[in-house]
């Protein structure tokens, strides 16, 4: 069962009626922000692999799109691998169809494994670089020209500040590339882009955040009680998306200073555990 969903945001009613291309929606931080920008009367396209259940992980792009519709958006669940060309194009074809158009992508789907070069295998090694950089180059490079004609056009990547201290390199730099070549693809689309008036921004969260991937692929279960919710990346998320102006265009943006920002105090009920608020773990990339 998924996590239930929290925010400690206002909704203002801002995504009303724009049209979100988030990838790897079907659960964990992608679920999360389809479902606050939802509440916003967003259009969500829910593009992801997992149509079908999964006997260790909770979601489909059924069960979100069933939730993004409970909570005041509209859904359009579409099987998706970033990976493949014509399926991305097709189905970001199909939103505009849907819709009317794309306002924004939300470059969420990511594969993550913690290895140094000697120990990557090359299919593990593709498997990053595409779904993590190269996905990034691939949603913009087909949305781009739906971007183009929205009034409020974002381009949203989930990735980290550029931080290139020998220790977030020698032991995984192949994940540290791919994750690293999100951040560099933001940051030229958004030069690219701004006489398009399309912004462009990273985001990175300042704690672990309980998904799946931290479960399964960095630790383990014991792991969240360091965590904080998937909703602080989804507050943070929204906080972009209804950012004018393209003010954030441009900049890596971490989840808690951007709060923080916008005046959230208190982050505790953002916590995994909350008695455990005080107690939680930074995030890869990130030095204390």
């Amino acid at each position: 069962m998924s996590e239930e969903f929290v925010t400690l945001t206002d909704n203002t009613g801002a995504l009303a009626g724009r049209t979100l291309f988030i990838t790897g929606a079907s659960r964990g931080i992608g679920r999360a922000i389809a479902l606050k920008c939802a509440a916003d009367g967003a259009n969500i396209v829910i593009a992801a692999k997992s149509d079908q259940p999964h006997p260790k992980l909770p979601g489909t792009i059924h069960s979100v799109a069933s939730e993004v519709e409970a909570a005041g958006g509209k859904a359009l669940a579409l099987k998706v691998d970033v990976r493949e060309e014509d399926q991305v194009a097709d189905a970001m074809a199909r939103a505009a169809d849907t819709f009317g158009g794309i306002d924004a992508v939300v470059n969420n789907a990511g594969a993550i494994n913690l290895t140094n070069v000697e120990s990557t295998t090359p299919k593990r090694y593709d498997l990053m670089q595409t779904i993590n950089s190269r996905a990034v180059y691939l949603t913009a490079h087909l949305a781009i020209p739906y971007l183009k004609k929205s009034s409020c056009g974002h381009i949203l990547s989930l990735s980290p500040p550029i931080n290139l201290q020998p220790q977030w390199l020698g032991p995984f730099a192949p994940y540290a590339l791919s994750k690293f070549g999100m951040t560099l693809l933001s940051m030229g689309l958004a030069e690219e882009l701004h006489e398009a008036g399309i912004s462009v921004a990273t985001l990175w969260p300042r704690t672990l955040v309980a998904t799946a991937a931290i479960e399964f692929a960095v630790g383990n279960r014991e792991m969240f009680q360091q965590s904080r919710k998937p909703a602080v990346m989804a507050d943070a998320a929204y906080e972009i998306l209804v950012t004018e102006n393209m003010a954030l265009s441009g900049r890596q943006i971490i989840d808690e200073e951007l709060l923080g920002d916008r005046g959230v105090n208190d982050f505790t009920d953002y916590a995994h555990n909350p008695d455990n608020a005080d107690n939680l773990a930074l995030d890869l990339f990130l030095d204390p």
